[in-house]
């Protein structure tokens, strides 16, 4: 008998399947974090020779993708990227995310940025009516935590250290808590303007361009032009 543990990771091998029919060959690929996005670099072992190589979002994809024989780029190296993928702890059916649960969300935001198209993929649990039930990670320079964290209860969260974290740019993170977000695109600028912020996991203002969702039989899809 399956499993639930079974259940979610045969979606996440749906959906990984589902981004993988998105690449171009000679393609510059942006690669995020996290246990969805490992089951799509797993699926990538076919397109390690047809890629013009990939910029990573995090240490862990890095090495997962150098292991295929995937070049590695700086994204200063390239003139931007075609497609990033990468998943999410929290989307909207207006694709606007809540991403950082992985502790990459500033180098994520880069990429996001970069990239041509976003496609995102996650499985149905993480597609909500109202972002903030998942903490929204943000990213601070560590002297600045505090003095952040008090800026962030004005807004009405409650922000938590996620203490012995350390990010790849070697800041720390706060999670809010208690929040019902109704208008991401407007407390994503608040929190951006907060000095000692390096950056918030709300991607509003730049959202997916495409969300593939893992179902129990199916891959749905939501594109931002529909």
């Amino acid at each position: 008998m399956s499993t639930s543990s079974d259940s979610q990771q045969l979606r996440k091998q749906r959906v990984a399947a589902a981004a993988v029919a998105e690449l171009t060959e000679g393609m510059i690929l942006g690669v995020g974090t996290g246990s969805t996005v490992n089951a799509f670099i797993d699926a990538l072992g076919p397109w390690a020779s047809r890629l013009a190589g990939a910029v990573s979002s995090s240490e862990a994809s890095t090495t997962k993708l150098r292991a295929l024989g995937i070049p590695i780029l700086d994204l200063n190296d390239t003139d931007g990227l075609g497609l990033y993928i990468d998943g999410a702890d929290e989307t909207n059916g207006d694709l606007q995310l809540i991403k950082g649960g992985g502790a990459a969300l500033t180098r994520e935001k880069i990429i996001a940025a970069a990239a041509a198209r976003f496609v995102c993929i996650v499985d149905e649990s993480k597609l909500v009516s109202t972002l903030g039930s998942f903490p929204l990670p943000v990213e601070v320079i560590p002297m600045a935590r505090n003095l952040v964290a008090r800026q962030l209860q004005l807004l009405g969260g409650q922000p938590r250290w996620r203490e012995g974290v350390i990010t790849d740019n070697g800041n720390h993170i706060l999670d809010i808590h208690g929040l019902h977000i109704t208008d991401p695109v407007a407390l994503e600028q608040r929190i951006n303007q907060i000095t000692g912020v390096v950056a918030v996991g709300l991607f509003a203002a730049r959202p997916a361009d495409l969300l593939l969702i893992g179902t129990a039989d199916s891959v749905r899809r939501i594109s931002r032009s529909d």
